[in-house]
């Protein structure tokens, strides 16, 4: 059985495709997987209102990291770098999963408003994060600002088998239940009168939103996986006049912005005086295009809807 870190093709496609070096493949992968999942969800986020809702999870995901990481230690796995990367990913998810569900549940029992609900959630996650923040420390070869901040140049061969499979998982969804779930998104009412099962949606869609941040953040990071689910979706809305314009202008921005970014910090840097060359993070960067994406488009739509003077008749 081959190690999963090192499963085969990648780097014979790098090849193919002309890629020197088999990590630039790797990252641009990574990036056009990553973003068009965040895209093609996005729209969903914004239109549920789930922006706090999706940035509690991300959150939480570092606390699924610490979690797993004792985990391995506990089992005496630490050692074992294939126990590591398909454990980790699994505590991740699950515990994900599992807080969005609370989360659901509780706001479905209780009369608080859903802001409450996930802050209260929002700061049990980060405080047992915290707490557990000794087991990350314990393993000297992993670096939290890998979780915390990410870069599709740390992709490995395994990270794409779970973007892979999160890529189906999304498609397979949305060909199943994409109009029962804009329907829900945008109009609960009328979605309840046609006899849309809200309750089954949404728990889906939380379930895949846990899915879609954990197994994202070692391309993007735990702090700014939620942008990449919020501000395309909200460029988007001010440009498209539907649901599906907004689906398919979510999706490219989405898309635009990932490979823009990721081709600025490898071919753009800031060099300093004393001739040190300072390399812009690629997950960063690609936040800061798709925010410089939404206030053109906020521009662009504020010209458009300028009124057009019309000159006296005599």
């Amino acid at each position: 059985m081959l190690p999963l870190a090192s499963l085969p093709g990648i780097d014979s496609l790098a090849h193919t495709f002309g890629f020197e070096y088999g990590f630039e493949f790797r990252a641009l992968l990574s990036v056009l997987l990553v973003t068009a999942i965040c895209g093609m969800v996005g729209a969903l986020v914004v239109g549920n209102r789930m922006a706090f809702f999706s940035d509690a999870m991300a959150h939480c995901a570092f606390a699924g990291v610490a979690l797993g990481l004792l985990l391995t230690l506990i089992l005496g796995t630490g050692g074992d770098p294939d126990s590591y990367r398909w454990l980790v990913p699994l505590v991740m998810v699950t515990f994900g999963a599992l807080v969005g569900l609370a989360i659901a549940y509780v706001k479905e029992k209780t009369e608080l408003a859903s802001d409450t609900v996930i802050g209260v959630f929002f700061a049990g996650a980060i405080g047992f994060g915290a707490m557990l923040l000794s087991a990350l420390k314990q393993r000297r070869a992993i670096d939290p600002e890998t979780f915390l901040f990410g870069s599709p140049l740390y992709v490995q061969d395994v990270d794409f088998l779970y973007l892979g499979i999160l890529f189906f998982l999304v498609v397979s969804l949305l060909l199943w239940r994409s109009n029962h779930l804009l329907l829900a998104s945008f109009n609960p009412s009328l979605a309840k009168s046609r006899g849309i099962a809200l309750r089954l949606n949404n728990y889906l869609f939380i379930v895949l939103l846990a899915l879609i941040v954990n197994l994202s953040i070692v391309t993007v990071g735990a702090l700014l996986i939620n942008a990449m689910l919020i501000v395309p979706a909200a460029t988007a809305s001010n440009i498209a006049r539907n649901l599906r314009q907004m689906f398919w202008w979510t999706l490219g921005l989405s898309i635009v912005a990932g490979l823009l970014g990721l081709y600025l910090s490898s071919e753009f840097s800031l060099r300093l005086k004393s001739g040190v060359q300072i390399k812009f993070g690629p997950s960063g960067t690609i936040i800061c295009v798709s925010v410089f994406l939404f206030f053109v488009s906020m521009i662009a739509t504020s010209w458009r809807r300028r009124p057009t003077s019309v000159l006296p008749t005599s």
